[in-house]
């Protein structure tokens, strides 16, 4: 059995939760923040079976866009604006562990 973490924006996590729910897989949602972009993001908990991790990624995949954000800079200029720039991000990140023991009490 697997666990899987993926990381995904707030504007993907519905479609790709309702997407991974349709095709059987059983989906936690928890609000979290990413210090990187300091914004909310969504982080989905999948547990599955070994040979389902693809299915699941693929689903993941297809629902989490690449996207283009602007990310304030920490340097100010002396007149106290604060610079941005635009940054490519990634449509999720995905961690897939082993589980030595799933119960259900």
């Amino acid at each position: 059995m697997k666990l899987i973490l993926a990381i995904l924006s707030n504007d993907d996590s519905p479609v790709a939760s309702n997407a991974l729910n349709k095709n059987g897989f059983s989906v936690t949602k928890l609000a979290t923040t990413g210090g990187f972009l300091r914004a909310g993001n969504t982080t989905l908990i999948i547990g599955c079976e070994d040979e389902k991790v693809e299915a699941a990624i693929d689903i993941i995949k297809e629902y989490s866009s690449k996207r283009t954000e602007i990310v304030p800079s920490t340097a100010s200029y002396d007149i106290g604006r604060y610079a941005s720039f635009p940054v490519e991000v990634t449509g999720a990140t995905i961690f897939v562990l082993d589980v030595a023991q799933f119960l259900k009490v």
